[in-house]
């Protein structure tokens, strides 16, 4: 009688382990709700810095544009057109402004921020205006990303600054519009005193800041000059 072998009995295999879904979500959960609080604090913690800085940057401008002020007040123009002290919860479209004044408190000159698009950005600048020629009579690059070289001659091409030592700006007879658009014309063919001569070589720049001081100048001054004397004497 043969012997027969004991049966031989099929490993047992350890149990899968379920992947823990739900403690992932939420551990994930928890980073992001951190790393948001953390944006936010940063934020918040910074912003009154921020438009401080703002405020500072665009002051100095204001004094570059116009070289005699001695202080600065900032405006706007409300919904119903009339002149009001800045507010920093204006609504956005707002027409802004800065009144400079002389040691004496005089009216030296308004000076607004102008914007257009460039050769690769927005070129933004601060303008100069004096009531007294009716003329833009200074200009300065708050912010522009333009080919270095190039499009930055703006802010050194000793010609094309003097386009702006008495860039005509003058009102139609009703004070409605400007009389003539401030235009951007080619290298050396300026005629009139409304024009500016671009640089040879940055003519998409150069348009940009022409178009800039245009758009806001049209805009802003027929609604400011005829109110000038509210803002003669420093508030």
């Amino acid at each position: 009688m043969s012997e027969q072998l004991p049966e031989t009995q099929p490993a047992a295999r350890a149990p899968a382990q379920s992947t823990p879904t739900g403690a992932m979500l939420r551990t994930l959960g928890l980073v992001s709700a951190i790393c948001g609080l953390a944006i936010v604090s940063a934020y918040q913690g910074t912003l009154s810095a921020v438009k401080a800085n703002k405020i500072i940057a665009q002051e100095r401008a204001v004094f570059k544009v116009l070289p005699g002020a001695k202080s600065v007040d900032a405006y706007m123009i409300g919904s119903d057109g009339s002149i009001e002290v800045a507010r920093e919860d204006a609504p956005n479209g707002v027409l802004r402004f800065f009144a400079a004044y002389d040691e004496t408190g005089r009216l030296q000159g308004v000076a607004a921020e102008g914007a257009a698009t460039g050769y690769a950005d927005v070129v933004r600048v601060m303008f100069g205006y004096s009531p007294d020629c009716e003329c833009i009579v200074g200009f300065d690059q708050v912010s522009s990303r333009e080919t270095p070289g190039i499009g930055d001659k703006i802010t050194v091409d000793k010609d094309f600054r003097a386009n702006f030592k008495s860039l005509e700006a003058k009102l139609n007879a009703d004070k409605s519009a400007l009389a003539n658009d401030i235009k951007v014309v080619k290298h050396g063919s300026k005629t009139s005193p409304w024009q500016i001569d671009a640089i040879a070589g940055a003519t998409i720049t150069s348009r940009a800041v022409g178009k800039g001081i245009n758009d806001t100048a049209r805009a802003l001054l027929p609604k400011l000059v005829p109110q000038l004397e509210k803002i003669r004497s420093k508030r």
